[in-house]
């Protein structure tokens, strides 16, 4: 669509809490699928065009322990999920991002989000790429580094880029979606407060000013047994190319929040900036060059 035409999309952002504890992997996806599914339903009813769930949305986060049973909650991408989530996209005329666990083959897993159009045809995955090992994310024993790049996907609404939670302590990943053209990028997260909180709210409205998009972010809510880790702390939000706060769900309660995202302001932000007319790639050598 050329410069000037409306393109005004209403997007929109689940974050809940985590429905069961206890029973079998089965029994809690089951739960959480449940729970998820009538804010996928209240999103399509309110007319949302763009729709992103949290990481993993369908599960617990179970990274803070080394537990394999957890890989029986692995699926195949595109699979059960998002067959379904894609009756629900072509029922509301609504994009929607899928996280969930994906099992690729026999032991091999990624963090994963699926891209569904509006007509439910799954447009294609985003695998994480940078993947945290530390105390309560030990998501190396769960998680593959992603192997499909960053892509970018063209929907019926707009151009969609994915990031997921740790990733975007990464400007790399986040210049290279819109160099590739994103025109919003969402990035699902289960992240708890303490070290990284005071991060949330500054380095994803600088993707967002630096690359000339839009960033929805997703965090989960509430503590979950039995890691008990910390506390999801929410604050799921939209920001502008400018970096402007256009809505925010609270911290602690299951919430779908909306937003109006008024797509030709990324020709006016970067007409006014041209940090990609400015850009020297020339002079960006050492930026993939295996340095300790």
């Amino acid at each position: 669509m050329s410069p000037g035409m409306a393109r005004n999309v209403k997007g929109g952002l689940v974050q809940v809490a985590n429905a069961k504890s206890e029973g079998s992997v089965k029994e809690i996806i089951q739960a959480m699928l449940e729970k998820t599914l009538p804010f996928v339903e209240k999103a399509g009813k309110a007319g949302v065009q763009m729709l992103c769930l949290q990481e993993v949305f369908n599960t617990p986060y179970f990274c803070p322990a080394q537990t394999p049973n957890w890989y029986d909650a692995a699926e195949a991408v595109p699979g059960p999920t998002t067959h379904l989530l894609a009756e629900y996209a072509k029922k509301y005329s609504m994009v929607i991002v899928v996280p969930v666990y994906e099992r690729a083959m026999a032991g091999v897993y990624y963090n994963t989000a699926a891209v569904i159009d509006a007509d439910g045809k799954v447009l294609g995955k985003y695998r994480k790429n940078h993947i945290p090992q530390t105390a309560g994310f030990w998501e190396k024993y769960y998680f593959k580094p992603g192997n499909l790049g960053y892509p970018v996907f063209q929907t019926q609404y707009g151009v969609v880029g994915v990031y997921i939670c740790y990733d975007r302590h990464f400007p790399e990943g986040a210049r290279l979606l819109g160099l590739a053209g994103a025109e919003v990028v969402f990035n699902p997260s289960a992240t708890v407060a303490g070290l990284s909180q005071y991060l949330w709210k500054l380095e994803q409205p600088a993707h967002a000013v630096a690359n000339g998009y839009y960033v929805g972010a997703i965090n989960r809510v509430g503590t979950e047994a039995p890691w008990n880790i910390g506390k999801f702390y929410g604050h799921s939000y939209f920001v502008d190319p400018r970096g402007k706060f256009l809505v925010e769900a609270s911290e602690d309660k299951d919430e779908l929040v909306t937003a109006d995202m008024d797509f030709d302001l990324i020709e006016e932000v970067r007409r006014t900036w041209q940090f990609y007319r400015d850009r020297r790639p020339d002079t960006y050598e050492n930026l993939v060059k295996q340095i300790p």
